[in-house]
This record gives C-alpha cells, sequence and structure tokens, in this order.
C-alpha cells in the first residue's frame, strides 16, 4: 500500500508538472499569434493584456477589491490563469475515464471544448468592463474565442504528446 502510495504521488507531480507545461506553452504561442495580429492590424501589441487585465479589475471591483487594471496585471492574470487551466485539464483528462484521452484528435476536441466552455465566465465580462461599442465588443469577442480555440488546440496537443510519451516511458 506505501508503495501504490507513492506511484500515485509521482503520477500526480508528472501531471501536474504536464499541467504547467501544456498550460504555459498554449499561453506564450497564442500571445505571440494574439501580438502578432494586433500589430498587423495596427493596434498595440498589448493591448489584449491592457483588455484582460482592465477585465479582471472591474471584476474584482464588484466585490469591492481594488486591483490595478491595464497591461502588467493583465499579463499575470493571463499566465496564472493558463497555468491553472492546463492543470485543471490534465486533471480530468486523467483522473475521468470518459475523458481519457485515447487519441490525439480527442485531446484536441476536449482540448477545444474544455477552454471555451471553462472561458464563458471571463469572455461575458469584457463587454461589462471595458466601454467598448457593440461592434468592438463583438470583435474582441469573436478574437478571444479564436485565440481560446487555438489554446484548447495546443493545450489537446502537448497533453496527449505527454501522457502518451509518459505511457510509452511506463510500459518500456
Amino acid at each position: 500500500s506505501h508503495a501504490k502510495n507513492a506511484v500515485g504521488s509521482s503520477d500526480r507531480v508528472k501531471g501536474l508538472l504536464l499541467g504547467l507545461i501544456a498550460g504555459l506553452v498554449a499561453t506564450i504561442v497564442v500571445d505571440l499569434i494574439m501580438m502578432g495580429v494586433l500589430l498587423f492590424r495596427g493596434k498595440p501589441a498589448d493591448a489584449g493584456f491592457a483588455a484582460i487585465g482592465d477585465t479582471a479589475a472591474g471584476f474584482f471591483s464588484l466585490f469591492g477589491v481594488d486591483v490595478a487594471g491595464g497591461v502588467p496585471p493583465g499579463l499575470v492574470w493571463h499566465y496564472l490563469i493558463g497555468l491553472a487551466f492546463g492543470v485543471i485539464f490534465v486533471a480530468a483528462v486523467t483522473r475521468l475515464d470518459a475523458l481519457r484521452l485515447t487519441s490525439m484528435k480527442k485531446g484536441i476536441g476536449l482540448g477545444i471544448l474544455y477552454t471555451e466552455v471553462m472561458s464563458i465566465p471571463m469572455l461575458v465580462q469584457v463587454p461589462i468592463f471595458l466601454k467598448q461599442t457593440a461592434s468592438d465588443t463583438s470583435e474582441l469577442l469573436v478574437f478571444f474565442l479564436i485565440m481560446h480555440a487555438i489554446w484548447g488546440l495546443l493545450l489537446g496537443v502537448v497533453v496527449s504528446y505527454g501522457l502518451r510519451s509518459e505511457k510509452a516511458t511506463w510500459q518500456g
């Protein structure tokens, strides 16, 4: 029983690391794409982080908590959320049989679905806290949905690959 606990603990640490790595990789790649698209469209490269920071500040203000908005907090929030979502995804796909990743295609599909669903509570706040026109808001939401789909795809790829290489290591 003691050996089993050690293996379980080791698996949890590996899962945690895989989730952190997947969340980090997906967030970095999406941030680079986002900054490139913003620059291409003549907007500041850090506008996405400003939107995240300002939305977070607006959210916390509902609870009387004064949190700074803008780019630096937005960058921090984006990475904290990306890392947390990576860890939660790995926990779900390694603990729930129905979500067990049996193929890269399933990993990608679940990664995208998970990311879009988990993003809804945050995305609905954007039009509430960012004072923009309806047109700008809808454009921003479409952009975020596309970026999150790419994030989920990358999450699914990294986690599927990581779990498959783990399995090969355990069986070999």
